[in-house]
């Protein structure tokens, strides 16, 4: 078996270059010995997607939800720079064993402070597999119809985890006591633990590349920076004294007074930083950036007030609750099996506007919501927008990123890609909790649509910006390393 994103030799008698790219990424890639091994791949990598956003239901959520996604968040760029050491499969595996042993443990926990901790710790293994996973899919998979219809079914599986995780919430709120939503989720991590360990190609090498260091600076200042940031926004609603408050006022000067650091670290002091300049000089990765950033917020602050909505103003039970949000899960596999098929014939710009609009619309839809909704008129339109809105955003932005970056950065790729998912969320459902906490006096249904209102700004900031962003289509073509040995004389 072959080195991962080790390059074919183009130049088939028989047929013009452009004919052998196209056939290239079309054919499945050499890694696999057999169609069976590919799907035991594609098996394992697309659920850990899963597994990620397997959180707690909404009804359970503060901080066990909140601190998972925080601490992933801030030690993605680290894990990822370690997967351009020394591979993503052993990154990969080791991540995936990592959560199924904490998300096990926190099954045990005797009191809320060891739950913290166990998810504390949990999310140090999606911060791990997620990076590993996009480097993986953008070492093996050539660009091209392939790889799109891969990274559409690896996007797909986002709603898809939210919805089994609303789903056990339900089954276990209602029948079951909350212990068994952390074993459900290790008897499924479990599955996806064996498929990776036994399927996934190993390109584990002791020794880094040449040219290929941690950045242990950035590292100190990037990942405090971002936690303790994080911390003062999302902790500000919840404080006695909100923004007044001493913890706040000290978490925030401290997280800021980071990220500075880091900022001239990076610039600066860096021989090898983890954000590279060389990243931001891809042309439209700077405004992509921003609105995704914008885009994965609302997102963020949908999933969490929907099910606050359906469940404390509308009135339905949690697992009544995880059955209208269904059209999420068959948006999203009809999205990621036919959208793959057709992201090389469509113009990149066009579906990140067409994400946007998603996106907006089903903010918009809950913002305006009455509090006896008809289902078929406001529910599942905005279940079937929110499906658009992420897959589509989610899979343009990978393919794009990955195809830019050359196979030695994939670990960088997937480590920034998940960075805005996870930062987005974090940071700005934290703003809408100050939003809803300082609306307090309203109504419930009026108080979680102030949260619906700010993402519908959020979002219509992403909308102006996205038609500016010039993305062509993800269509068969040489990798970046190709291009480079072709300019060189």
């Amino acid at each position: 078996m072959g080195a991962i994103g080790s390059e074919p030799e183009l130049g088939h008698r028989d047929l013009t270059p452009e004919m052998e790219i196209e056939k290239l990424s079309r054919q499945r890639p050499k890694e696999f010995r057999n169609i069976w091994s590919e799907m035991g791949f594609c098996v394992s990598v697309l659920g850990c997607m899963l597994m990620a956003e397997l959180e707690i239901p909404a009804g359970s959520q503060t901080w066990p939800s909140s601190v998972f996604s925080l601490v992933t968040g801030a030690f993605l760029l680290p894990f990822g720079r370690i997967g351009d050491m020394y591979g993503g499969y052993a990154l990969f595996n080791t991540g995936m064993v990592w959560f199924l042993i904490w998300n096990l443990v926190a099954g045990f926990s005797q009191n809320y402070i060891m739950l913290i901790v166990c998810r504390a710790l949990a999310g140090l293994g999606p911060a791990a597999y997620l990076p590993a996973s996009i480097a993986l899919l953008g070492k093996i998979y050539r660009p091209g119809p392939r790889k799109n219809r891969v990274f559409a079914l690896y996007g797909a599986f986002a709603p898809l985890g939210f919805f089994f995780g609303i789903l056990f919430g339900g089954i276990t709120g209602e029948y079951l006591t909350w212990r068994w939503y952390f074993y459900l989720g290790s008897i499924m991590l479990g599955i996806f633990c064996l498929a990776g360990v036994t399927t996934i190609p190993n390109d584990f090498h002791r020794t880094p590349p040449s040219g290929i260091q941690m950045d242990w600076l950035g590292v100190a200042t990037i990942v405090p920076g971002l936690i303790l940031l994080v911390y003062a926004i999302t902790d500000s609603s919840q404080a006695p004294s909100g923004w007044a408050s001493p913890r706040i006022i000290v978490t925030l000067i401290l997280g800021v007074g980071f990220l500075a650091a880091a900022v001239y670290v990076e610039g600066y002091v860096a021989a090898k930083p983890l954000l590279p300049a060389e990243l931001f000089r891809t042309k439209g990765i700077k405004p992509l950036a921003v609105a995704q950033f914008g885009l994965y917020g609302t997102f963020g602050i949908f999933l969490l007030y929907s099910s606050f909505y359906l469940e404390l103003v509308v009135g339905k039970s949690p697992l009544v609750t995880a059955v209208w949000f269904l059209p999420m899960i068959i948006g999203g596999l009809f999205i990621g099996t036919v959208g793959g098929m057709v992201l090389h014939r469509l113009h990149g710009t066009v579906l990140l506007c067409l994400s946007g609009v998603g996106t907006l619309v089903c903010v918009l839809l809950f913002a305006l919501m009455p509090a006896d909704p008809n289902y078929w008129a406001w529910v599942m339109p905005s279940m079937i927008a929110a499906t658009i809105g992420i897959d589509i955003a989610f899979t343009v932005s990978n393919v794009f990123i990955t195809t830019n970056l050359p196979g030695h950065q994939q670990g960088l790729a997937g480590a920034f890609i998940n960075s805005l998912l996870f930062l987005g969320v974090s940071f700005f459902l934290g703003f809408g909790e100050v939003a809803v906490s300082h609306t307090s006096h309203l109504s419930r249904q009026k108080n979680y649509q102030v949260a619906f209102w700010f993402a519908v700004g959020l979002s219509g900031v992403s909308c102006l910006i996205l038609p500016f962003i010039k993305i062509g289509h993800a269509k068969s073509e040489l990798t970046v390393e190709e291009r480079e040995g072709l300019e060189r004389p």
